[in-house]
């Protein structure tokens, strides 16, 4: 074959290549925090992650709200005051090059945690509903920190099934409220407590001073009030 004809093949071909990689860079990030496979903190994210990501906005003056573990409106904003003032692509999303100036080093998924199964999640909703139903959607996170804060305590069972059916620990276990089916805020609820929402700050007991009739409950300091519950450590 003609050595032209094989170079202006040649050169034909590499064109083709570059139009089609040119191409296919349009759909790529553009230069962003996301990565594609890569764990990240953006909207809807919840979490112990988000916590810390809050904790150090906050602590910085970037004022991202309460430090309840779910990126909101005012996480997002502070992310991206963030993010311009310190030379990143304004995205509002935590990826890897945010995470490293915030001096945080994210791991997996902010929205999960794979230590708890389906049925740990049912029965913590229903034990939410059970003892909280009514009570303000954070009361009702409140009641499933308090179990999940007795599952981590060495004075209590280390199971949420173990904490909840320990003896004389919760009413509607006693009165057979534990029974009834808890709704999708129930759900919602025990899914934040799971993912690392405390309101609480590590409370592990909680009453309601209208019905509570144990002298030593009241000998327990209240550390916040949420609804009707005081929490007590």
């Amino acid at each position: 074959m003609n050595k032209k004809l094989i170079i202006m093949r040649s050169v034909c071909a590499l064109a083709v290549l570059a139009v089609v990689l040119t191409a296919a860079l349009a759909f790529l990030p553009d230069g962003g925090d996301e990565e594609i496979g890569a764990a990240v903190l953006k909207v809807g994210s919840s979490g112990q992650q988000v916590r810390t990501l809050q904790t150090k906005l906050n602590n910085w003056g970037y004022n991202a709200g309460t430090v309840d573990g779910i990126f909101g409106s005012n996480t997002l904003a502070a992310v991206k005051r963030f993010q311009a003032n310190n030379g990143l692509t304004v995205d509002g999303i935590v990826g890897a090059k945010t995470a490293a100036a915030l001096g945080m080093t994210l791991s997996g998924s902010s929205s999960s945690n794979s230590s708890y199964s389906s049925s740990d999640l049912y029965l913590l909703a229903k034990c939410i509903y059970a003892e909280a139903r009514g009570e303000p959607y954070i009361g009702q996170v409140a009641i499933g920190a308090v179990v999940l804060n007795r599952v981590e305590s060495s004075s209590f069972p280390n199971t949420i099934a173990g904490v909840i059916y320990q003896p004389y620990a919760f009413t509607a276990v006693s009165d057979g409220q534990i029974n009834l089916e808890p709704n999708d805020t129930a759900y919602k609820a025990a899914r934040d407590a799971l993912n690392g929402w405390d309101p609480t700050n590590g409370c592990i007991y909680y009453y309601n001073p209208s019905t509570a009739t144990s002298a030593w409950i009241w000998s327990r300091p209240i550390m916040l009030s949420i609804g009707r519950h005081n929490f007590a450590k």
